[in-house]
């Protein structure tokens, strides 16, 4: 595929981003919808990518940038949810697949059904968890939905593999057993990542410099992932370790370095996402032409499509709503050993929706060989091309475009979750407060050799009154958030300030144009009205949330 186009799909999706969230509406849904669309154009080339290009450059900096926000902490605390929605829920949903495909598709066997089990098992909770934090979810769902998306696509690429292996006749490691290929997967994914954050880790901590400490940061995720599939394992698990263990260790590196690498990767995340749901778009028309010039019927390919659709939207909301009565059942017989349960039935149900699925059905279903190891066609390849299709756009428009709907009809929303977070706000304040009281202290009472006790001590009050008038403001802006009252008045203040802020830059500008300021004068300056103007829409966007 000429590179040319690539670039300019990517500059139409950026376009069609951008009027899409002015109107408020689910960009991934309008993208999908209007590269369906594009795809007809008379003379449009078909966007073609390798499969192993999909999974070894758009999943890993999606996977390590989502890995490096997650807290550890976090995925501990949820971590049975995660891995009974992560492995159980995508195994449940492939063979529920595999059996009523096998049944109902003549061309396909029982291994290839599983292998299109393994195909549309995996979700992708990008523009679930999007929507979620816009319409105010509990934290714990939003955690458990984007800890589900690190996980499930290990488990079912590591099936895909067993399954095309048993398949095709060929052998995907030195064992016959899936138990201990599982193992291995998960086993040497893990270790690959791990060794390698840490090794990146400590180079970053002597650099110093924040554009090659970005840069070596970048360079992570696509090295374990293509590290751990070398072996054989898990390239999935390996971004993911890689990223939980660098998010944890990110308090090491300097201010400008997480700045930087928040810009970054926050760039990052919306490109690729913005290309992956165009792309899957794009593809309508290419894969009706595939199924024809196969001497496939079109409309019965399509069918079968939109039947396998239905029962991967049904089983995963029949798995975990399955789980909260077994739950509820337990526990009024008072055989429930686990405790309070972590959610509501609501919050199951929003949990049981969240089942969209992404480009790794599409890059999975164009990975799975043209031919058997005797050299016969794979059975049924061209219809689980469709079908692969069917479900990724169904689940995005049918699942993606109700999800808002669903969240507002059972207003999930907690208000114990908000008091909780003002509380160790809070407590996080008063931590900070206590210790620079104490290092005041301790500065006053042990001056620096050479320095003057007066001198010392009238620099302290000034950096003193300088904390003491932040916090000031910090507690007369958490009075706005509270205060309606007060919340109309800090959101024109902050609108003020920004005018003046775009003053400042204006007035600094037509100097250096006129030459009575040097350009390199005027950049120092800006970096610091920049930094101002990045609190004030910090203030704004947190408001928002």
């Amino acid at each position: 595929m000429n590179g040319t186009w690539i670039l300019l799909v990517v500059i139409a999706a950026i376009a069609v981003t951008g009027l899409a969230n002015r109107s408020n509406l689910q960009a991934p849904l309008v993208l999908v919808t209007i590269g369906s669309l594009a795809s007809f154009i008379p003379g449009m080339p078909r966007l073609e990518l390798h499969p192993h290009v999909i999974l070894g450059v758009v999943l890993p900096p999606l996977l390590y940038s989502a890995a490096l926000r997650f807290s550890v902490a976090t995925f501990r605390r949820h971590l049975t949810p995660i891995l009974r929605l992560g492995i159980f829920t995508v195994l449940a949903t492939a063979f529920a697949v595999a059996l009523s495909a096998s049944w109902l598709v003549p061309e396909l066997t029982l291994g290839a059904a599983l292998v299109l089990g393994a195909v549309v098992a995996p979700t992708d909770a990008v523009s679930a968890v999007a929507v979620g934090r816009k319409l105010g979810l509990p934290k714990r769902v939003i955690a458990v939905l984007t800890g589900e998306g690190l996980v499930n696509d290990a488990t079912a690429l590591t099936l895909f593999a067993v399954a095309v292996s048993a398949v095709a006749g060929t052998r995907v490691f030195a064992t016959d057993s899936p138990v201990a290929f599982f193992g291995y997967e998960v086993i040497g994914g893990v270790a690959i990542g791990l060794l390698l954050a840490t090794v990146v880790h400590l180079i970053r901590s002597r650099m110093y410099d924040s554009p090659l400490e970005t840069v070596l940061g970048l360079v992570l995720p696509f090295t374990a992932y293509l590290a751990a599939e070398e072996i054989g394992a898990s390239g999935v698990l390996a971004v993911v370790a890689a990223g939980l263990y660098m998010g944890h260790r990110a308090t090491d590196a300097s201010v400008a370095t997480r700045i930087q690498e928040r810009a970054v990767w926050e760039s990052l995340d919306i490109l690729l996402e913005m290309f992956v749901f165009a792309y899957m778009g794009l593809q309508l028309k290419f894969v009706i032409d595939e199924v024809r010039d196969n001497g496939l019927d079109v409309h019965v390919a399509f069918l079968y499509g939109f039947a396998i659709l239905g029962v991967v939207i049904a089983v995963r909301p029949l798995w975990v709503l399955l789980h909260w009565a077994r739950r509820r059942l337990t526990r009024s017989i008072g055989l429930d050993r686990l405790g309070r349960d972590q959610f509501s039935g609501r919050e199951y149900l929003v949990i049981s929706w969240a089942g969209m699925r992404g480009v790794v059905t599409l890059a999975a279903a164009g990975g799975i060989p043209f031919v058997l190891a005797s050299g016969e066609p794979f059975p049924g390849r061209e219809i689980v091309q469709v079908i692969a299709f069917v479900v990724a756009v169904g689940t995005l428009l049918i699942q993606g475009a109700t999800m808002p709907a669903l969240i507002r009809a059972l207003n999930v929303a907690d208000p114990y979750e908000r008091l909780y977070t003002e509380e160790q706000l809070e407590l996080a304040r008063a931590i900070s407060t206590t210790a620079a009281q104490q290092h005041l202290a301790e500065l006053g009472a042990n001056p620096p050799a050479g320095v003057d006790a007066d001198d010392l001590q009238r620099i302290l009050d000034r950096v003193n009154r300088s904390m003491q008038a932040r916090a000031e403001a910090q507690q007369v802006e958490d009075a706005g958030e509270r205060d309606p009252s007060v919340l109309q008045a800090a959101a024109l203040f902050e609108t003020l300030r920004r005018s003046v802020l775009r003053a400042q830059r204006q007035a600094l500008i037509a100097a250096r144009d006129d030459g009575d300021l040097d350009d390199e004068t005027l950049r120092t300056v800006l970096e610091g009205l920049d930094i101002e103007e990045a609190a004030a829409e910090e203030r704004i966007n947190r408001r928002r949330r």
